[in-house]
This record gives structure tokens, sequence and C-alpha cells, in this order.
């Protein structure tokens, strides 16, 4: 330590020859300015009242045991509701445009050129379509929830978010700045699995990957909504079906949290064993955010690149429905020779037939499964005054005649819960599994985070049916 002390003394010695006394002693006067203020801020004399920074102030209350939680899930109930509320109208802007208007003027165009009926309807009906929809529904809800996600981070909420959960974390065997990665799996799984990119732990890193798709995402939230609204929403007097509704999608929500959880803390203990990395987390100072720079870069970086990956995805997906329901083998057509062969398991689920076929054709975007369910329900039941023919994907906005067609499909109140159920648990979408490969660079785990949810979801639903039915009798 003496060593220490000579050497900095002959520096200073040095650095009073060489650049002058004045300056050097300036130095030193702001140094000892510098340490006069910070034992300001953080020394008490007696009978002195205690000076409290705000930052100080507003961290006893975000980051209290009381407080913490509450207002911590509040933020994100908060953003959510903005994102759900605030996109309906430009999706049904975009929804109308491109379905409504650029939909007709294209069939009519390819009309007055002669073009094949199967050549129309393969990229028409299946591409455009499956496309149009993805855009629609999935572009309004990203550019709403990353710009906000992204403002909290750059005030300073995030880390707070992070120095919450990270003890919850840690208990899991999982790294406490797993909390954003989960967050921002809300708004899209893809943009949660490349934040996870803020953990420095590969073993960390690989649990929060793995488990991301367990939060819902938005392109999840309209089925989860919908279902609840007609099939939950109808169990309880009117003036209570829409606190019934709301508090079913809240409850799944919070299912995924305890899956995110419940599958962190056994892959930390199976294939993914190893110790907690420490986690140091100074918090930032609260700042106001840059608005314009924020909306500019969450919308370039996250919201158009995701989107352009979900399209890409996506378009084969239109081709791939359209064919199915179009290719006849026999009598039938291929898409129902599908569902009859998987109505046995599906009924073992609790689900059937079509809402297998749906997910599995439906991987591109989980945005087109409930038009494709409705599309392969009226084909197959034969419900008359629905939908434009095989392969056309439709959606309804009555929500009694949504409701009619899905009854028709022999839905009950166990297929509506199943289904909320395996719309949070299954395979990620396409979008998120090439993400997965992109991050990991290892198609081993590309698989295991793929296959793991959708296995899990079996399960689960198979129970849950089980179960049911035993009570039921």
């Amino acid at each position: 330590m003496s060593k220490d002390i000579h050497k900095i003394l002959s520096l200073s010695n040095d650095l009073r020859w060489s650049i002058g006394e004045d300056f050097h002693d300036h130095l030193i006067e702001g140094i000892y300015a510098d340490a006069a203020q910070i034992a300001a801020h953080s020394v008490t004399k007696k009978g002195q009242r205690a000076h409290t920074p705000l930052d100080t102030k507003i961290d006893r209350i975000v980051t209290s045991r009381t407080w913490g939680f509450p207002i911590m899930f509040l933020m994100l109930a908060g953003v959510l509701w903005l994102t759900i509320i605030g996109a309906n109208y430009p999706s049904a802007m975009l929804g109308k445009l491109l379905l409504e208007t650029i939909y007709p003027m294209l069939k009519n165009g390819a009309s007055a050129i002669g073009m094949p009926w199967w050549l129309d309807g393969l990229f028409l009906d299946g591409v455009y379509l499956a496309t149009a929809w993805v855009i629609a529904v999935m572009l309004p809800p990203m550019a709403i929830f990353f710009p906000l996600f992204t403002l909290l981070e750059d005030f300073g909420y995030l880390p707070r978010v992070a120095f919450n959960m990270d003890k919850l974390f840690s208990k899991v065997g999982a790294h406490g700045k797993q909390a954003l990665t989960m967050s921002m799996g809300f708004g899209c799984n893809a943009a949660g699995v490349v934040a996870t990119r803020i953990i420095d732990s590969p073993r960390e890193r690989l649990i929060a990957i793995i488990t991301n798709n367990f939060s819902l995402c938005n392109g999840r939230w309209p089925t989860q909504i919908l279902i609840a609204t007609i099939f939950i929403g109808a169990i309880v007097p009117s003036y209570l079906s829409g606190l019934a509704s709301i508090g079913a999608v809240i409850g799944i929500a919070m299912l995924g949290i305890f899956f995110t959880f419940f599958s962190s803390w056994v892959l930390s203990r199976t294939v993914l064993r190893g110790e907690v990395s420490t986690f140091h987390l100074e918090l930032p100072p609260y700042r106001p955010p840059q608005f314009w720079k924020t909306i500019y870069t969450s919308l370039i970086d996250r919201t158009l690149v995701v989107l352009w990956r979900a399209i890409y995805f996506a378009a084969p997906a239109g081709a791939v429905i359209w064919l199915i329901s179009n290719i006849h083998i026999g009598d039938t057509v291929l898409a129902e020779r599908l569902i009859h062969g998987m109505d046995g398991f599906g009924y073992l689920l609790g689900l059937n037939g079509v809402i297998l076929l749906a997910y599995i054709v439906a991987i591109p975007a989980n945005e087109i499964v409930i038009p494709t369910i409705l599309m392969l329900t009226v084909m197959v039941t034969g419900v008359n005054g629905f939908g434009e023919g095989n392969g056309v994907l439709f959606e309804l906005d009555s929500i009694a005649d949504t409701e009619a067609i899905l009854r028709a499909g022999g839905w009950t109140l166990l297929t509506a819960i199943n289904l909320m159920i395996f719309s949070l648990i299954h395979n990620p979408c396409s979008t998120t599994i090439y993400t997965i490969y992109k991050e990991t660079k290892s198609l081993k785990w590309t698989i295991v985070a793929s296959i793991m949810p959708v296995i899990l979801g079996f399960i689960i639903t198979f129970l849950v049916a089980q179960i049911w039915r035993l009570l039921a009798h």
C-alpha cells in the first residue's frame, strides 16, 4: 500500500512539473470539490436533515418488497392494454385495405387476364391472403408494444424490473435479466429471443431462449380474447361476462409465467445444470427518453425486422393451406383426410383434428390460426353462408356467427379451455424457431426449444381432458 501511495505522490509531482503549477492546483481543487459534493449527498451531520436524491426516493418505492411487484405488474398490464386496445383501429384499417380493397382488385385483375383458377387460388387465395393477414394483425401491436417497452428501458425502469425479479430467477437457476427477455416475449417471442443477448452466461441465456415461448406473444392474444369472450363469458351472468373473459386471459398469461419458472427450474437441474452466475446490477439514473430516436430504433430494429421474417414464412404457409384444401384424393379433400386422421388424438387432448391441423399449417404465424380454424371447420361441416371457398381464409366481425361455426364443429367448453392452454403451450412459430437457430447456432438446442413446449402442451391438455371427463361422469 505504501508503495502505491509513494507512486501516486511521485506522479503528482511529475504532473506539477510537466503541466504547470496552476493546472495541477486546479486539478486537485476539482477532486476535492467532487469529494465534498459526494460527501454532502452521502454523509449526514448530527442534527442535520438527510438529503435524499429523487432517484433514491423513487427506487425505494419501485424496488420495495411491498410495492415493487404490484407496480411492475401494473406497468406491464398497462403496456399490454395500450397495445391491444391501441392496435384495434389500425389493424382494422390495414385489414380493410389489404383484405377488402386490394384483394378484390387482385381477384378482378386475375379474372380479367384469364388467369387459371388454380394459379389464382394458389397465389391470391393462398399466398396473398396469409401474408396480408399477418401484416394486418401483427404490425400494429408490434408498432405499439416495442416503442413503449423501449421507452421504459431508456427511462431506466426495466433494470429495476430485473432487480426485483433477480431473486426469483436465481432460485430456479436462471438469470435475473431473464425477467426483461420474458417481458419482451409478450410483444414477440422472436424479439424476446434476440433480447437474451443481454445475458452473459451461455447456460442461462439458453434457459431464457428455450422458455421464452411461454410468454404470450401478441399473435396469440387475439385467439385468447376471442375464445374467452365466446365460451368463458357465456358461463357467467351477462353483466360479469367481460370480467370473466379478461380474468381467463390474464390467468393464461400468468400460467405462462409459471411455466417459465417451472421449465427454467427443470432445465437448470437437468440438461443445463450449473451454478447461477453472480448478478451485479448497477441501477442507472432515471433520465428522459429520447422519444423520436427510440420510436425510430424500435420500429426499424425490432418491428420491421421481425415482421419481415414473419412474412417470409407466412407466404409459403398460405400456399400449403390452399393446396391441402383443394387437392383431392379420390372424392375427399386432403385436408379432410388429415383432419379425420387426427380427430382421435385430438379427442384425447380435449381438442379436435381441425385445431391440430390448423396449428400444424399455421406454424409460420399464430395470427392465422383462427382464420384457418374457421375455414377448415366450414369445409368439414358444410356450414352454409360463410367463407369464400376451400383454402380461402376468413374471419367474422360477428361474435355470434363465429360461435355458430365453432359450435357446428363440435366445440364445447372443454375444447375452448384446452385451446387456450394449447395456444400458450405449443411449438414456437417459424419466425421464432429461425431466430433461435440464428442466436444459438445449434440445431440441437433449436429442436429442444421447438419440441419441448409442444410435448408439454400435449401432456397438460391430456390431463385436463381426462380430469374434466372424469368429473363429468
